[in-house]
């Protein structure tokens, strides 16, 4: 290393203050690796970004991973994505608990009804945000129409969504093919395969020999959740609120804006939202050792395949960067978020400013029609300053939450 500092201290500072979504987390790692240590060249950052990007799962907290990785093998791998993520959950663990016990108070409650009010604003903000990333062309936007028609009004499968988005990207994106750089030799892809496979499942398959079917249903929920999260939190937050909310009953829409909110607050990825629903299902389900126990879980099977997927592949990332198929790939998907992030932007304002939601007449599609005598004024108020301030006035996400909180608070003692 070209600096004396320890792995785990630089690690573990950046795991501390990475605040304010993979952005500000890309650029703090940057600042602290490329910048102020130069453990890694500027090609090096920006290449293992484009890799990090290409994987399903947080690719800030993949891009720490890799820097670990990249200095110190799988030891540093394993420190430098482990300190990325381990103050945020024991934060959201904490917030969790505290929900658990004291949401349903009626000053709680009040709180929480203007920081879901800002959720609205902050999908928004990222539905923005990822648009203007992810449109150059109308392939682009003509991929995020068909992936919010198939979300919002079809009810297509949210793994389907991706799929489909990354064939049609490769077909019609890619760029004419450069030279490939050669396939490089990995003599440990086998063992690193099966040792990464076999620490994700373990759990779940011990689970399902001692009969725990709960667990079992969060393993394999927040597993496959795992492998579909292309595009950042927000893309697969959609497909968890129904599945969650729709199918199971373990939350209620309300109680997943709550855990949204909550988790724009602490530091690490916001993918730990997975951390916090899984809290709440448990809790539901047979009280706190249950919570603890599916929380566990939660993390466990969401970020072990984030180390698998680094651990494995890392050694090819000159030759995925020279696959431009792969690249275009990717851009149908970021394409298709931004239709996916439109879904749950509405999804979420229409639960959240109409008391009651029917059915289309005459039709089986599930699309979700408000009934306008319900619409409730007070988080739609809420909804409008949190807009002002964060998308026209740009204040810190924090800041939003907070001043949206106490508007909701100041609102419901007004009557």
């Amino acid at each position: 290393m070209k600096n004396e500092e320890p792995l785990w201290r630089v690690f573990g500072r950046i795991g501390v203050l990475s605040f304010g979504g993979p952005a500000a987390q890309i650029a703090l790692m940057h600042r602290e690796l490329v910048d102020l240590r130069g453990w890694l060249s500027e090609r090096e950052y920006l290449r293992a970004l484009s890799f990090c990007m290409l994987l399903p799962g947080p690719e800030a907290m993949q891009l720490a991973t890799y820097a670990g990785w990249k200095l110190d093998g799988i030891r540093g791998g394993l420190i430098a994505g482990g300190l990325f993520v381990l103050p945020g959950a024991i934060v959201i663990l904490c917030l969790a608990a505290l929900y658990a016990a004291f949401g349903q108070v009626p000053l709680v409650a009040a709180l929480f009804l203007g920081v879901k009010a800002a959720v609205v604003v902050i999908v928004i903000e990222a539905l923005l945000r990822v648009a203007r990333r992810a449109f150059k062309g109308r392939t682009e936007q003509a991929i995020a129409v068909g992936a919010f028609v198939a979300i919002f009004a079809l009810g297509v499968p949210f793994p389907l969504i991706i799929l489909a988005a990354a064939a049609i990207g490769a077909a019609f994106l890619a760029e004419r093919d450069t030279d490939p750089t050669p396939l490089p030799a990995h003599p440990g892809l086998g063992a690193t395969l099966a040792a990464g496979l076999g620490l994700w499942w373990a759990p779940v398959a011990a689970l399902a020999l001692v009969g725990q079917g709960f667990l079992v249903e969060i393993g394999l929920f927040f597993s496959k959740l795992a492998v579909v999260t292309f595009g950042g939190a927000y893309a697969v937050l959609a497909y968890m609120t129904q599945t969650v909310v729709q199918d199971h009953g373990w939350l209620t829409t309300a109680a997943m804006m709550d855990a949204l909110g909550l988790a724009e607050t602490t530091p690490g990825p916001l993918i730990l939202v997975t951390e916090f629903v899984a809290f709440l299902a448990g809790h539901s389900v047979s009280g706190p050792v249950m919570a603890i126990a599916a929380a566990g879980l939660a993390l466990w099977v969401t970020f072990v395949p984030c180390f698998l997927w680094v651990f494995a592949f890392a050694p090819y990332i000159e030759w995925i960067a020279s696959r431009p198929r792969l690249a275009a790939a990717l851009s149908g998907v970021s394409a298709a978020v931004v239709g996916i992030i439109a879904n749950l932007a509405l999804w979420f304002a229409l639960h959240l400013f109409f008391a009651r939601l029917g059915a289309l007449p005459g039709s089986d599609l599930p699309l979700p029609v408000p009934d306008l005598a319900t619409f409730q004024w007070k988080p739609a108020l809420v909804a409008l300053v949190a807009g002002t301030l964060l998308l026209r006035r740009h204040w810190p996400l924090i800041p939003v939450l907070g001043a949206a909180a106490l508007g909701g608070l100041a609102l419901s003692a007004a009557g």
